[in-house]
């Protein structure tokens, strides 16, 4: 039965063009969300909060001086990490070796959301196409409902359980005893110690969420199928001639 044959194959094919555009969705809106939160002007402020001036010993020009360098080697490279205050390095070999890894997986998750947004693109296009832009939208809005319930759940048990949930994170993303420091000497963890984490974690969940809500409510408006415009309520219809 050709017919059925080719309807199943559409159908599926529909299908899964679906589900890739509502995962690119969540995938870009991520990307999105971390972006202000690697400027240093995020960092400082919430090394403030954190009490990394204390635990660093560094003054506040120096602590800036630093992270600065830190956020230029991990977004632009090269990933060296080897800023120096008073003389000395700031991160030894292991916590470089970290950094270095940490930017690895940056990149793989840049590349991810760039191939997202191009596919992103290339999936509305294909369906404006065919004449049927609203599956796009309704995608898209799926990808970010999704998402934003993804959140919400994360949050919820980031709430009860943050350790356990950032030791999960770095085992699968990092080999087991890399990411592992001593707060009382190593520098990487005085910079950015737990309170910092938890701070902007919150933070970066919650403008995913907004931007989530924000992308779910364009697009559902946008995925019905178009419809003839109605008269405006001042026009007034031509009767015909008796």
């Amino acid at each position: 039965m050709p017919g059925y044959h080719e309807f199943v194959t559409q159908t599926l094919g529909t299908a899964i063009a679906a589900v890739l555009t509502a995962l690119a969705t969540a995938v870009v809106i991520v990307a999105i969300a971390i972006l202000p939160f690697l400027t240093p002007a995020w960092v400082d402020f919430d090394q403030g909060w954190a009490g990394s001036i204390g635990a660093t010993g560094y003054t506040h020009d120096e602590l800036r001086t630093v992270t600065e360098s830190i956020l230029a080697d991990l977004v632009v490279g090269p990933p060296d990490f080897d800023v120096v205050v008073r003389g000395e390095p700031v991160l030894n070999d292991r916590e470089r070796a970290h950094m270095r890894d940490v930017r690895s997986v940056f990149a793989g998750f840049a590349i991810l959301a760039l191939v997202s947004a191009v596919g992103l693109v290339a999936a509305y296009a294909g369906a404006r196409r065919l004449g049927h832009p609203e599956r796009a939208w309704a995608a898209i809005r799926r990808g970010a409902l999704g998402l934003s319930i993804g959140v919400v759940a994360g949050g919820v048990a980031a709430y009860f359980a943050f350790d356990t949930l950032f030791e999960l994170f770095h085992r699968l993303f990092f080999p087991g005893g890399t990411y592992n420091f001593n707060p009382a000497t190593d520098r990487l963890v005085q910079l950015f110690p737990d309170a910092f984490w938890s701070e902007t974690t919150m933070a970066v969940g919650a403008l995913i969420l907004l931007i989530s809500l924000v992308v779910a409510r364009v697009a559902g408006e946008r995925s019905h199928p178009a419809t003839e415009r109605r008269p405006t309520s001042g026009a007034v219809a031509a009767e015909p001639a008796r």
